[in-house]
């Protein structure tokens, strides 16, 4: 199909979106359909079959292209690089079934909601909505657009003004039940595939089809006993899989199965509250929520109250997330970019557990059902389950080619063996049967089956280590990463922070260190106050919960928690405040208690959290906690020491966790109830000319594992970067203290800012200095921004670190400097869950292999987005993750990378012995067809079954080797010395065997009578006499017994073992092969068994395997063309192929260079003098600013191009 379209007959669907897809419209015609069902019939089945394969040449081949607006039937197709096909109908709703109950009329709006796409998605006056269902979502179409639409979410274009208004009161039962109908129920609905559906899918496999091809052949020639093993091998291997799969589905099933039996209060129009099963809901509908402990059955705006949720679900971190009501504000603007920071905190997300829900002013908690279904974030988090993101790896696609190659050669030979049997006057039956049998040759069957082998005990080995994998297929992709990415907290680090000490600030100045490890409580003050009551801890059974760091903040000042009751006489204050106090064994503080009237709670995006409190009988006062700088920058800047930044630098620089503090006393006319508005414009007052209060110091260690893990993939040359939502100079330390920065690196601090008025965007670069100082408030270092830099400062490596606002800036303004930037970058502080996907994503487009490992808390997108995503948490957020460590610490990233290594190379070591193994059953079999001869199915049946197959199965259990080296395997199957290895290996048999064949018909007891021609007298086989022009042909097996078979077939068979032990590769990537005691155990005993039948003479074995009695000489000429094939396949595989030295100076002596984008950049600026450009400041208007320069960075300069 090219890409010229009929009007109106292509769109993009999800445009923008990660799910982006090519609709395209088509129309049924009758006969095409006609005739190709009648196709269907005369090509016994074999049509629909390719069908199913390639859905788009169903349609096509059915439909003729038509508008959008007119089909029938639309082809879908994905814009990634898979450019992958899918098929679906266009179905009709019709909803004439609520026209008798309500009434309808085409002339008015169907919902009171004009904007509403289902206002413009039902067609007049038939009342009828056009559909489709993609990957579980639907989608209606959109009469004034003139597009697919999704449906079951409110629209985006809505501002918080109209989510009030339309929706604050409840939808009307009339706009329920269309809403209901067009929308579709509220159920993430995993069905349990049933197992048939599972059967026929697997079956319908192109490998199980072809099998299937191979037993009817192999049937029709008598050939039972191998027919059978592949029957018995494809059924287990097809149980397997099914019972696998079936396994995932319960597991999923069960998985959401709890969301879809929930019983809601909502509150109706007219109606009141009422009580309904959650599928039942639809966008739009007000949800009552009452009590603790309830599970979202959808996605929901609070509009009223306030809730405590556990979002353990969504990233993984069960810490209790404050919820605040979406406030009213004027104008138009939609309500997801209203707000300074994320519209997150007002949504009430599906499958997380309201811990606490909180009416304002003794109301009920009120919210707005967003999304339905699949919308959801949790249908989400199960779509890219049931989804996944398809993997583009060279392997498999090199694995079809190279099959491809292997039916060429399969053509060729049949080629040959028709116009030999058609010459010799053989039946066309026994001629097509003869022709059709290369193909099963030349293509081994089993050849699909022994490469997951390898993948299946790497699968194993995994689980054993605490690591387990949804996805196996990725296991191979492990052994190519070159870049893995880690988060910091919790995953580097430790989970639990320790509380150091504050340091209090008076204005002045800073003052001495506050250590809480002295057992001396702090005394009574602002700075004390904030600590008390800035956090957004909540009270649960008498039980303190929340974030760990408010937790330790809190615990360190020996107050308490209590829920305000009637003891607590303030006025205005609401019941349902919480209340902090002095405890007993606290300092005397001159205050009762503090209660916390309101919170705006911390936002990752904003950096900061916020609580207006109240003294008991005394001032409200605002406390602000949160990133030093950002804290600092809503402060009267007299109140901020002069050295701020010196002091923040201190602590920062030994890889503390800094939190700034500041406070103010509210005015008079701040009045509660204007708080609880909760209007923005009265947080803007509220934030402003604060008063410094001081540093609050915490403590995050390193995990034991951490800093040996990273030296050993450093010294691997895989690269490693650290992707934090922390501050960037802890980044920095921390990076130092694993050694993922060595002391001898420099690190030079990129910044960008954004255009402000009538400067524009600039990007800067400053050399950090490690000083050494004088011990100075328990300080060993810290890090100073070097002015000058001496003439050899380009000497030793340099890593680039930044921070998630830089990051978003150059990808804006300085896209052409972001690569160069990413080829040093190692530190990225302060960056949004979104923004570690975009940088993971922008790795890949360098041609990187990306691992990325974190605990889930924010790294779940990233998680997805990279080839190998691993997470250190169990929690439901990390089933989205291709591997899940049981085992908290990042040890798991060397296993999976030696284990991906291991499993790549097996895989290359399976291709290679099974093209060796059909090439040399080809080549024997060809050579026999010239004397109209050939193999019996017993010598089959021994080759194929007792030699191969059980190699197969031995030769993938060698272990991963223990030490990372630092080169990769080969990714690709089309590499010249797999390509090299694979000839030769092939040139050697066709010599040996030609050789063999020739030389055999010119022995001289060739043409005697076989009773001389060896020394044994066999009565059986002596009365047979074999002439070199009349072979005799046995009437047992319905082949025929000659010198050249029995010849052929040593020769074959030996060599098959041969080519396995030369084959097994040990070191550096897998365990010597030596040390697979089964595999050995098995070559061994095979070889045994091949000499005593050569060497044996008993004559019933002969005949069994209808072989020719031959001279002794004879077979030890046999052992000394195999002896001969074996040392220079040896040496070529070692000396030549095995040699990385002797292709690296090949790869120099025709000028070969790597095409990766990473090798292309570092190449093209490696000898850049003006790279990296040290305190310099561009600008985005500059012309210089985005010229191609780049910088290599020796921590990865690595041979390990693709060889």
């Amino acid at each position: 199909m090219g890409d010229h379209f009929e009007k109106g007959q292509h769109a993009l669907l999800n445009e923008g979106e990660e799910n982006e897809m090519e609709i395209f419209g088509y129309r049924t015609q009758s006969c095409r359909k006609t005739l190709c069902l009648a196709g269907s019939i005369f090509s016994f089945g074999i049509l629909p079959l390719v069908f199913y394969w390639k859905p788009a040449w169903h349609v096509w081949a059915n439909c003729i292209p038509c508008s959008l607006q007119e089909a029938d039937v639309v082809l879908l197709r994905t814009t990634d690089e898979f450019q992958t096909y899918s098929r679906k109908k266009v179905m009709w709703i019709c909803l004439s079934a609520l026209n008798s109950a309500f009434r309808l009329s085409p002339d008015n709006p169907f919902i009171t909601d004009e904007e509403s796409i289902i206002n413009r998605a039902v067609r007049k006056p038939d009342l009828k909505v056009r559909c489709i269902k993609v990957q579980k979502i639907r989608y209606v179409w959109d009469n004034l657009e003139g597009h697919f639409q999704k449906i079951g979410c409110l629209e985006d274009c809505l501002s918080s003004a109209k989510i009030h208004l339309k929706f604050g009161s409840g939808l009307t039962t009339e706009e329920q039940e269309i809403r209901r109908l067009i929308c579709g129920p509220n159920t993430i609905d995993v069905e349990i595939t049933p197992i048939w559906k599972l059967l026929i899918k697997e079956v319908l496999n192109p490998f199980y089809v072809f099998q299937l091809f191979s037993v009817c052949l192999w049937f029709s020639e008598d050939y039972k006993e191998y027919a059978f093993a592949i029957i018995i091998m494809s059924i287990i291997s097809i149980a397997l899989t099914v019972y696998d799969l079936r396994e995932q589905s319960v597991k999923l099933h069960r998985l959401v199965e709890a969301h879809n039996n929930i019983t809601v209060s909502i509150c109706g129009k007219n109606a009141g509250v009422q009580e309904l099963e959650s599928r039942f809901l639809v966008p739009g509908d007000l949800l009552i929520l009452m009590g603790s402990k309830v599970h979202m059955p959808c996605d929901a705006i609070l509009i009223d109250g306030s809730c405590v949720v556990n979002e353990g679900m969504l990233t993984g971190e069960s810490i209790p997330v404050t919820k605040t009501p979406l406030p009213k504000m004027d104008g138009s603007v939609p309500w997801k970019t209203q707000s300074e920071g994320e519209y997150k905190r007002h949504v009430l997300f599906c499958g997380t557990e309201v811990i606490q829900a909180k009416g304002a002013c003794s109301s009920t908690v009120k919210a707005v059902v967003l999304q339905t279904g699949f919308n959801t974030a949790k249908g989400d988090l199960v779509r890219s389950i049931l989804y996944p993101k398809p993997m583009n790896f060279k392997l498999y696609r090199d694995a079809i080619r190279f099959l491809l190659c292997l039916v060429g050669t399969a053509t060729i030979g049949m080629i040959y063996t028709l116009c030999i049997y058609v010459l010799s006057g053989e039946t066309p039956g026994e001629v097509v049967k003869k022709a059709l049998d290369v193909i099963t040759i030349a293509v081994p069957p089993a050849l699909p089956a022994a490469l997951t082998t390898g993948i299946m005990y790497a699968q194993r080995r995994l689980k054993k280590r605490g690591i387990f994998c949804i996805s196996p297929q990725r296991i191979n992709v492990c052994g190519q990463l070159n870049l893995v990415c880690f988060d910091k907290t919790g995953t580097l680090t430790r989970d639990g922070l320790d509380l150091w000490g504050v340091v209090p600030c008076d204005g002045k100045g800073f003052q001495e260190v506050h250590r809480f490890t002295s057992g001396r409580t702090l005394p009574w003050g602002p700075l004390c106050a904030a600590m008390t009551s800035c956090h957004s801890l909540i009270l649960l059974d008498g039980t303190i919960q929340g974030d760990p760091l408010d937790l330790k903040m809190f615990e360190a000042t020996t107050w308490e928690m209590v829920a305000s009751g009637d003891d607590f006489h303030l006025k205005g204050v609401p019941g349902c405040a919480m209340v902090v106090k002095p405890c007993g064994t606290s300092s005397q503080a001159p205050v009762e208690g503090l209660a916390i009237l309101h919170q705006f709670p911390f936002s990752s995006a904003l950096q900061r959290m916020t609580v207006v409190v109240q003294e008991m009988g005394g001032d409200q006062l605002v406390f602000m906690k949160g990133a030093p700088e950002r804290v600092a920058s809503f402060c009267q800047p007299e109140t901020v020491p002069t050295s701020f930044v010196s002091e923040l630098q201190i602590y920062t620089t030994q890889g503390f966790r800094v939190i700034g503090l500041a406070y103010k006393k509210l005015e008079m006319d701040h009045h509660i109830s204007a708080l609880m508005s909760h209007s923005y414009t009265s947080r803007d007052q509220v934030e402003s000319d604060l008063i410094f209060l001081g540093l609050l110091i915490l403590e995050n260690r390193l995990k034991e594992e951490t800093k040996p893990v990273l030296e050993e993939l450093i010294s691997a040359r895989i690269r490693t970067v650290m992707i934090t939502g922390d501050n960037l100079q802890t980044a920095i330390t921390v990076a130092r203290k694993s050694g993922m920065v060595s002391e001898s690196q420099k690190v030079i601090l990129i910044e960008a800012n954004e255009t402000t008025g009538s400067s524009s965007a600039s990007i800067s670069w400053k050399l950090l200095e490690e000083k050494k100082h004088i011990a100075y408030r328990n300080q060993d270092n810290y890090i100073n921004i070097r002015e000058e830099i001496s003439d050899n400062s380009k000497e030793g490596s340099y890593h680039f670190a930044l921070n998630g606002k830089s990051f978003q800036v150059i990808s804006q303004h300085f896209s052409s400097l972001l690569p160069k930037i990413l080829m040093n970058g190692t530190i990225f502080a302060r960056m949004s869950p979104g923004q570690k996907s975009s940088l993971v994503e922008e790795f890949q487009k360098l041609d990187y292999f990306v691992g990325m490992c974190g605990d889930g808390a924010n790294d779940c997108g990233a998680l997805k987005m990279a080839h190998v995503g691993v997470s250190l948490s169990e929690q439901e957020a990390s089933v989205a993750s291709p591997f899940t460590s049981k085992t908290p610490n990042i040890e798991c990233v060397p296993h999976l990378i030696k284990e991906g290594r291991a499993a790549l190379v097996t895989s290359f070591c399976m291709f290679k012995y099974m093209a060796l193994y059909s090439m040399i059953q080809y080549v024997g079999v060809l050579l026999l067809y010239w004397e109209t001869n050939n193999l019996s199915n017993y010598q089959f049946l021994f080759q194929d079954l007792a030699i191969t197959t059980i190699i197969g199965v031995t030769m993938n259990l060698n272990g991963a080797y223990p030490k990372l080296v630092p080169f990769r395997p080969a990714g690709r199957l089309i590499s010249p010395p797999l390509l090299l290895s694979v000839i030769l290996n092939i040139l050697l048999s066709l010599a040996m065997h030609t050789v063999g064949f020739i030389l055999v018909q010119r022995q001289p007891w060739y043409s005697m009578g076989l009773h001389s021609a060896c020394t044994v007298q066999n009565d059986t086989i002596s009365k047979l006499t074999i002439s070199p022009t009349a072979p005799v042909k046995n009437g047992t097996n319905g082949v025929f017994t000659s010198f050249e078979n029995t010849t052929i077939w040593f020769l074959g068979t030996i060599n098959c073992i041969i080519v396995a032990l030369v084959f097994s590769k040990g070191k550096p990537f897998r365990q010597p092969t030596y040390k697979n005691y089964i595999f050995v155990l098995v070559l061994v005993v095979q070889l045994s068994v091949c000499l005593f039948i050569l060497f044996a003479d008993i004559p019933e074995l002969y005949r069994c395997l209808d072989l020719l009695c031959t001279p002794v000489l004879w077979r030890v000429y046999i052992i000394i063309m195999l002896s001969s094939n074996f040392i220079v396949s040896l040496v070529v595989e070692e000396a030549i192929i095995e040699n990385r030295a002797l292709w690296m100076i090949i790869k120099r002596c025709f000028g070969y260079q790597s095409k990766s984008q990473y090798r292309i950049w570092q190449r093209a600026l490696a000898n850049d003098p003006s790279w990296p450009p040290v305190n310099q400041t561009s600008y985005s208007d500059m012309p210089e600013c985005g010229r191609g320069v780049s910088y290599s960075n020796p921590v990865f300069e690595s041979n390990e191009d693709q060889l």
